[in-house]
């Protein structure tokens, strides 16, 4: 039905007849001279009608925005001085000889303009309709760039692309599974998959060595700007790799699909141990592209007499740190109430502040409601703790560990992203040396990655001091966003079983929800590890995308529905029947 697509039209056509296929983006009459905007995949071009072709120029007159039509022309120059420079195609134009109009369109629920603003809400109802407009379609086209690269960079370095279940058995992975209720097991239910972590142990016990699939992975949680209900995982796990050979090999990747994606080099990535991470940036997945750094002022803060510090000073458990901001001074008592009120959000009961004004002047070029319960020598060893100058502020968290570390790290995000402190465009690096667990609401311990990842002690060590083991983990970040986690895994049956145990998982427990595993692991499995990144958050970082949605075809909302098809939605009484299903109704409150 066509020769050519809209957006490759150029000057080396000039002179021969084309034939195209799209929607109108638009229509403009100038004087008895028709011109129609028409887009397809590839981009617009313009087509002028006029009166010499009555049949045609009739047919152009009477189209609208979004018809669909099929135009035989002919390629020219555009007139001199009519060239459009922000066009691709905006040196040529093309005489319309034939036009087909192949389907007609109501008027559409919004323009497909840049310059429309239009509610998510519409848009995701009519996405069929957004996914047309030019900034939508070339997000999903380099989409498609970005995982043919990965596929063929992992092809290139003889992995294997293997697909595993989606149906499969509820497993402990941090979230809520999705379940799926067997028709021919009566009251037994299938779980989507988190991820195929279990099926690609197996895979690598069966010998296959390198294996990748892009996967779909299914978690039933609350969602934010880069989560979704169902998601896409670039999986990798390799046999006889150490964790440093793995990440040479992702890094390396990573860097090649940036530099040919987008033509950036970013360079050899650092490394950071987890403690120095959630240290000095409250976070184990920091962006370095902030120069704040926190400071621990926990000692400073002991003998004060201002119970607000000195409690969580002398907990063992508390935290008492500083986050310095350059030319913060200038900060107005409304933005401090506006970023006191978000470290709220993270649990902290307050922030304190002292503005530095002139440091020469000592306690009396500090402004601050708190430097009087401080103390003179107090205050000023803070300054010189955070090596303050002139024009700054000093933001301060005390409170438990947890609490300050959480919510001092999303204040230096915020000031960051606030005021433009960024130093440069891109700063990836490895977080390494993970905690093996982490503590848990009601005191028992959970796994920080999951319950297959290799810690780096023996079994006995592990026993002994569970909380101080630290894992074979690693995690690739990038501008504050983890884009890969993964860690060598237990080959060893014993070691797994010892981390089963350290959990509190029975020798029945084991055995129901890992006996595959467990038994695996004792029929020759060899050392390995791997890795998944987050296809949907990669794609995001690389188009500048605020959310995972704007990069995903057909996403939910954040209340993981969709109102495109109504999903989810009611069945008939006749299928939860033959599932055994009964659905129960709310009580209505009297």
């Amino acid at each position: 039905m066509r020769s050519h697509y809209c957006g490759v039209l150029n000057s080396s056509l000039i002179g021969e007849t084309v034939t195209l296929c799209g929607w109108v983006h638009r229509r403009r009459d100038h004087g008895g001279v028709i011109f129609l905007d028409m887009r397809d995949r590839d981009g617009i071009a313009q087509v002028v009608f006029d009166p010499d072709t009555e049949e045609s120029f009739a047919l152009a007159d009477s189209v609208r925005s979004e018809y669909v039509i099929q135009v035989t022309g002919l390629v020219r120059a555009r007139p001199a001085g009519t060239e459009n420079a922000d066009m691709a195609t905006g040196q040529i134009e093309v005489l319309g000889k034939e036009l087909v109009i192949l389907n007609k369109a109501e008027t559409p629920p919004f323009q497909l303009d840049d310059h429309q603003q239009v509610g998510e809400d519409v848009r995701l109802k009519y996405r069929y309709v957004d996914l047309r407009r030019p900034e939508m379609l070339n997000k999903l086209r380099l989409r498609s760039k970005i995982t043919s690269a990965i596929r063929n960079f992992l092809d290139d370095n003889g992995f294997l692309d293997i697909e595993t279940p989606i149906l499969t058995r509820a497993t402990p992975e941090g979230a809520r599974d999705y379940l799926v209720p067997s028709r021919t097991h009566e009251g037994q239910f299938f779980a989507l998959p988190q991820s195929p972590q279990l099926f690609k142990q197996l895979l690598m016990v069966a010998g296959m060595d390198r294996y990748y699939q892009i996967a779909k992975c299914f978690r039933d949680e609350d969602l934010r700007a880069d989560r979704q209900p169902e998601f896409t995982q670039i999986d990798i796990e390799t046999s006889f790799l150490d964790e440093e050979q793995i990440m040479a090999i992702t890094e390396k990747m990573i860097r090649k699909l940036f530099l040919d994606i987008k033509g950036v080099d970013l360079g050899e990535f650092p490394r950071m141990p987890f403690a120095e991470a959630m240290e000095r940036y409250g976070s184990d997945k920091p962006d370095l592209r902030i120069p704040l750094e926190l400071v621990e002022v926990k000692e400073l803060m002991k003998s004060v007499d201002f119970k607000v510090f000195a409690g969580p000073a002398n907990d063992p458990k508390g935290r008492v740190t500083a986050l310095k901001v350059p030319g913060g001074a200038e900060l107005t008592r409304k933005q401090i109430d506006d970023y006191t009120k978000y470290v709220g959000i993270y649990g902290a009961k307050g922030l304190a502040w002292i503005k530095v004004n002139e440091l020469a002047k000592g306690v009396e070029g500090l402004q601050s409601p708190i430097v009087k319960f401080l103390g003179d020598e107090v205050s000023l060893s803070l300054m010189e703790a955070v090596d303050a100058k002139d024009g700054d502020i000093v933001f301060f968290g005390a409170d438990k560990a947890k609490i300050v570390t959480e919510a001092l790290g999303a204040l230096r995000c915020k000031l960051g992203e606030d005021l433009d402190l960024y130093t440069c465009e891109w700063a990836p690096l490895w977080v390494v040396d993970f905690p093996m667990f982490e503590e848990a609401g009601d005191g028992s311990l959970t796994p920080l990655h999951h319950p297959f990842t290799a810690p780096s002690c023996s079994p006995e060590a592990l026993k002994s001091d569970p909380e101080s083991a630290l894992s074979r983990a690693y995690d690739m970040v990038l501008n504050g966003c983890e884009l890969g986690g993964g860690s060598i895994r237990i080959h060893d049956q014993t070691m797994q079983q010892c981390v089963f145990e350290v959990l509190s998982i029975s020798a029945e427990e084991q055995r129901e929800k890992f006996g595959f595993l467990l038994d695996a692991l004792k029929f020759g499995a060899p050392p390995h590890g791997g890795l998944a990144f987050g296809l949907d958050r990669l794609v995001m970082l690389m188009t500048g995308a605020s959310s995972i949605r704007e990069v995903i075809a057909f996403p939910k909302t954040q209340s993981a529905a969709c109102v495109m098809t109504a999903a989810p939605g009611e069945v008939s009484a006749e299928q939860l029947r033959e599932l055994s299903i009964r659905v129960r109704k709310p009580q209505p409150v009297e």
